[in-house]
This record gives C-alpha cells, structure tokens and sequence, in this order.
C-alpha cells in the first residue's frame, strides 16, 4: 500500500506527463484520507484550471492557502484562475501576494507583467518584465512579452530587437515572431511583416493570432490581386474548420416571426472606433423585435463598455474563455443570430464561429474583406463596396447588401469646422490621418505627383505610427525620392483626447484617401469636421468604402475612377476657394441629414435582413449549415481573375432596404 506522499509523487508525475484523468483520479483518492494535504489541493486545483473548471479551482486553491498561507505558488496559480475569468485586478492582487512571501519569484512577475499589460499600464508592465529578466536574463517568453509591452509604448523598432534576442535564444518561439511581424508592421516593412507571421503559422498551424495579423496585413498591399486575397482567407477557412467533432444543431425554434436574440461578439465594447457604429444599432433596435446579446472579449471596460451594456438584454464578458467553452455559452444562451464585428482584427473569436454556435452566424463592421469562414453564413456590405458579380464569387459568405449603406455612424462631440484654413495661411493644405500602413509606395506617388501640381500646397499626415522616429524618417526619404521635400510635409503622431484629434482636422483643407485600403471612420471625421475627401475607388470592398460613404452624401463627385482622376478631382477643389468654404459650411448638416447618421433607419434595414436569414433557416429544412459536421468542405474561392473597376453609383437610387445573394452550397 503506497503511502500518501509516494501516490502524491505518482500523481504529479501523471499529470506532468499529460495524463490528467489518472493524475485526478489519484489527487481525489488522496483527499479522501488526507483532506488537508495543501499541495495536493493546490494541484488539483490546477488541474481543473487546465480544464477550463475555473470555479473548482478557485474553490480548491482557496482551501490549500487557507491550510498554508506561507506558500508563493498558490496565490499564484490563484492569480492564473483569476487572470482566465477576466478578472484582471483580482489576479494582480494575487501575484503582488506570492510576491510579498518571495519577492525573487520570477514566474508571479512574469504573470503580473502580463496583468498589468492587459490592463492598459504599460509602463508598469515594462518594469515587472525588466525585472524578471534581471532574475532571468534568457527566458525568451520574457523578452517577447517585454517587445510586446514596447509595442504599446509606440517602440517598434526596439520592439523588433527583442523579439529578435527571444528568437536567438528560441528560434522555435512563434510568439516571438509574431511580435516582431507586429513590430516590422508598425515600422511599414510589410513584406517583412508577412514573412514573420507566415512563418510563425508554420511552426505552429494552429495559431490563430498569427494567422489573422498576416490576413490583416494582406489588406494593406496593393499587389495582391483580389482573388489571391481571397484565396489566403480560404486556407485560413480550411485550417480552422477541419477535424472540428460534428455537432447537433441548435435546437432553437423555427418560428419565423418571433422575437428573435441576436448576439454580438466584439473586443471593442469600449472607446473605440467600433462604438461610434455599434453604439447607435444597439440604441435603436426594435426591441420588441430583437433582443441585444453581447458577448464583450473586452479587457478594459469604460464608459462606452457600460453605456453598451445598459442597452444589452443580455451581457457576457468573455476574455479568457477558450474557443469550446464560449461556444458552448453561446448555444446554452439561445442565440439565434450571432454577428461578429471583428472579422481578422484583434481580440477576433472567429474560431468560437468556425464551431457554429448559433443557426445563423453573420460578419459585418470590423474588417474589409470575407473571414475565410464557410460557417459565416452572411457578410453585411452595400451595392457600392461590393457590386454583384465578382465579389460574391470570392467571399465564402453569402453578401447581404444593405441599402443605402452598410454603416450606421454616430458623431461624436467636437468643435465646430471654422473657416478654412486656406483663408488664413494662404495656400491649400492636403492631409490623410489615416493608419500609416495604408500610406504605400503607390499613394505616397500619387500624392507627390498632386503636391507637384498644387506648387504652394502642404501635405499634414497625422497618425499613431509617425510618433517613431524612424518611422517619420523613412515617411520623409520616400517624399523625398518623389522630389517632396521636407518644408512641404507636417508629420503629427497621436493626440491622446479626442478632441484633441478632431480639433486638428481644422488644419487641413482637403483630406486624401489611400488606397487600397480606404479610411472608415476617418473618413467620417473629416466629413463631420466639414473637410471633404477625395477617394479611388478599386476593386474590392476595402478600396470602395471610401465611395459608399461620400455616395451617401450625394459627394460621387470626388470618387475618382484612376489615379489621374484623383489627382485632377483634389486639384480642382483645391483651386475653388469658394467651393471648399461652402462644403465646409454644409458638410456637417449633409451629414446630419444623410442615410449614414440615421440609426432608425439603418436599424429598420438591418433588423429586416436579420429577419430574412432567420426565416430562410426556418424554411430551408435540416438546418445543416456550411462548416457544421466532419465531413463539410472548406471555403474555397478559386482565381477567377482580378475584377476590374466598376463604375459608381449611387447606391440607394430605387434601392431596396437590403438585397441578399443566393445560398451558398456547404462546398462553396
């Protein structure tokens, strides 16, 4: 018969080796005749935070510190639990806790770095990292998280550098490569970017992260046709859906007509420029028609989080739960119709929707092109962002094409345009402040050539990036090679209060979109602070954004078809006076007036398509949708060739309130 401190030794050792029923097994036969055993209890509790059982170990880890206050693990591994519930100062609480008892425990830092950077407080982020590493000067995971930390602090380059040290020491650490994809990224080295991520992905097939920041990245490069986008995001569609165990459907009623629950999935419940477009949905939904679910992955609640919770029938905070468990959430919630607002953007859960949790799963807001997704059903777009024809043929959703426009916007405060700045400085001033990944060598050509031709004009650019130096530096080198010199350029980084960065839209005459990857919401603060704005609009939905919007404000006349035609439409404008001074006058009353700040409205159209979708799901049989069961087939989206341009029009001329393209087949 072991004794209780050999079947102890046996337990760990099972555990350790990956055997978890036996080690729990084992732990519980020791509880039974020794129930004080703290490390056993401890144990055990950690077990069951593997396990995703995060109320038991709580429970037991909370009875092994009540036997032995004096051991640093427990409040530490407590500080984990904690941590995976979202519970970020709880957490913090326990590691400074196993800190007082061994204030040289590297892990209770290293884990309190990583609280303190979810929690916004970089700074104090970076000295915990600094200090582990001088505890442990070659733990990789360290420096990686310290090049994360240097990231949030607008570092990139020494970002880069130490994920850079991580991989010497750790050539396999596809975290550490995917820190410094973001790093190079934030430094406009895309193609450098893309080859990390890739890179990690194959290290480790399963990172999700990696895999969405190398899809988001693919948006900013103007060379990659559009069905070679398309394709990327149909392997990532392949990668995360197959080997998935079938599941049964949900059994939620097939009742066309009735109330209906609609869950939406986002990381940005917060302040944040998601809210100035979900914030109006969520206030003017039916709510005798629909009721508001949010499943917020929001780390750093604030007003904003809260106002969106008051207008929510339902609210979750889901950070920290695994892909299987907020699935399953999901689907004991009843949600009939689940929306991401992510798509590849970051805190995306798109692989909780590659698990099917709801009948009817829909994607809109967060991201300019198709998931990968066959267990997507739909994609919200308009018939300006994506024109029927080549566009539903490479997106592995079906596309729901709301009229007047795919986006609801609701202004925020700010102060009024004033006069032109023209009036005051004598000359034209052009600006774009817009993430500098959209700015390439293509835009930074065509914006040359304007400069050029306007011979007084300046050019402001204002973005979060341009607080590097290096970065402005390269930004100025490529002017220059352009024959742009510095005298001509303004190179502003980001202003923290948003006021602040609205009040600066009073320094600029003409704002300038890129390409391909339109502006969203800083397209619609330009308008609002009465600047008009000059797009191209391209061949997919994130090089036509810029023309659904201005199409709404009846503006078609500064969508340009070619890069001549962008050129000759801001040269125009800048050679009127007259005409800047009375666009900046009537914009914001435009704007008022228009399909895009009317939430009745949109939420009307939006609750119509909803409703579509679900009586489709009702009527259309078995329920199967694409992506449920072993044997569903991939998204695919074969090279059909790179659409053209198509021309403009203005989308809600005889438009209905939405228009849906037909069902997809599980194989499309």
């Amino acid at each position: 018969m072991p004794t209780v401190a050999e079947a102890f030794r046996s337990a760990v050792a099972h555990h350790e080796a990956g055997q978890p029923a036996e080690a729990e097994a084992l732990y519980t036969r020791i509880l039974a005749v020794a129930p004080d055993h703290a490390g056993c209890l401890h144990r055990l509790g950690g077990l069951a935070l593997e396990t995703g059982r995060h109320d038991l170990a709580i429970a037991l880890i909370g009875r092994a510190m009540a036997i032995d206050d004096r051991e640093p693990v427990y409040p530490n591994t407590l500080g984990n639990v904690l941590y995976a519930q979202g519970r970020l100062d709880e957490a913090a609480a326990q590691y400074r806790r196993a800190l007082a008892l061994k204030p040289d425990y590297a892990g209770a830092l290293y884990n309190l770095g990583n609280v303190l950077q979810a929690q916004g407080r970089a700074a104090a982020a970076l000295a915990a990292f600094e200090q582990v590493l001088a505890l442990k000067p070659d733990h990789a995971e360290t420096l990686n998280n310290l090049a994360a930390v240097l990231l949030d602090l607008g570092r990139p380059d020494e970002a880069v550098a130490r994920a850079g040290q991580a991989l010497a020491l750790q050539p396999g650490l596809a975290e550490a490569l995917n820190t410094q994809g973001r790093g190079l990224q934030e430094l406009g080295r895309l193609d450098e970017a893309v080859a990390r991520y890739r890179q990690a992905i194959r290290l480790r097939p399963d990172y999700a992260e990696a895999h969405s920041n190398l899809l988001m990245t693919l948006n900013y490069l103007p060379d990659l046709p559009a069905a070679g986008l398309a394709g990327e995001h149909a392997r990532f569609g392949d990668r995360f859906q197959r080997g998935l165990p079938a599941r049964p459907l949900p059994a939620n009623l097939r009742e066309p007509e009735r109330r209906l629950r609609v869950g939406y999935v986002s990381g940005d419940f917060r302040d944040h420029v998601v809210g100035h477009f979900v914030e109006p949905l969520f206030a003017a939904h039916d709510r005798s028609r629909i009721a508001v679910h949010g499943y917020s992955e929001t780390l750093r609640p604030d007003a904003v989080t809260r106002r969106l919770r008051g207008l929510a029938e339902g609210w979750r905070d889901t950070a920290g739960l695994d892909p299987e468990t907020l699935a399953g959430q999901i689907r004991a919630d009843g949600i009939d119709i689940l929306v991401d607002l992510a798509g590849h953007s970051a805190f995306n859960r798109l692989p909780v929707f590659a698990r099917r949790p709801a009948p009817v799963q829909v994607t809109w807001l967060g991201y300019p092109a198709t998931t990968g997704l066959s267990a997507i059903d739909y994609r919200l777009v308009d018939a300006v962002t994506d024109p029927p024809g080549a566009a539903d043929r490479l997106a592995s959703e079906t596309l729901v094409r709301l009229g007047p426009g795919f986006l609801c916007y609701r202004p925020p405060p700010a102060p009024e345009p004033g006069p032109p700045p023209l009036d005051r400085n004598g000359f034209v001033t052009f600006g774009s402040f817009n993430n500098l990944n959209k700015v390439n060598d293509r835009v930074i050509a065509l914006w040359a050539a304007l400069l050029h031709r306007e011979a007084t004009a300046r050019l402001l650019l204002k973005s979060r990036q341009l607080a590097c130096g290096s970065v402005r530096e390269a930004l100025r080198r490529a002017f220059a090679g352009h024959g742009i010199g510095d005298g001509r350029l303004e190179l502003l980084g980001w202003t923290p209060a948003a006021s602040g960065h609205l009040e600066t839209y009073r320094r600029i005459d003409l704002a300038l979109d890129p390409f391909p990857y339109n502006g969203t919401t800083t397209t619609c603060e330009a308008l609002w602070m009465g600047v008009p704005v000059v797009t191209l609009a391209g061949d997919r939905h994130a090089a036509r954004v810029g023309a659904s919007l201005l199409g709404q404000l009846g503006l078609d006349g500064l969508v340009a078809g070619d890069a001549a035609g962008y050129v000759a439409i801001a040269a125009s404008l800048a050679g009127d006076p007259e005409r800047l001074a009375g666009l900046r006058a009537t914009l914001r009353d435009r704007m008022r007036a228009a399909p895009l700040c009317d939430a009745p409205g949109f939420a009307r159209r939006i609750e119509a398509a909803y409703r579509e979708m679900w009586r489709r799901w009702c009527r259309d049989g078995s329920g199967d949708g694409p992506g449920d069961g072993p044997g569903a087939g991939p998204a695919t989206a074969p090279d059909r060739g790179q659409p053209g341009n198509r021309p403009v029009t203005s989308p809600w001329s005889g438009a209905a309130p939405f228009a849906m393209g037909p069902p997809r087949s599980p194989s499309a």
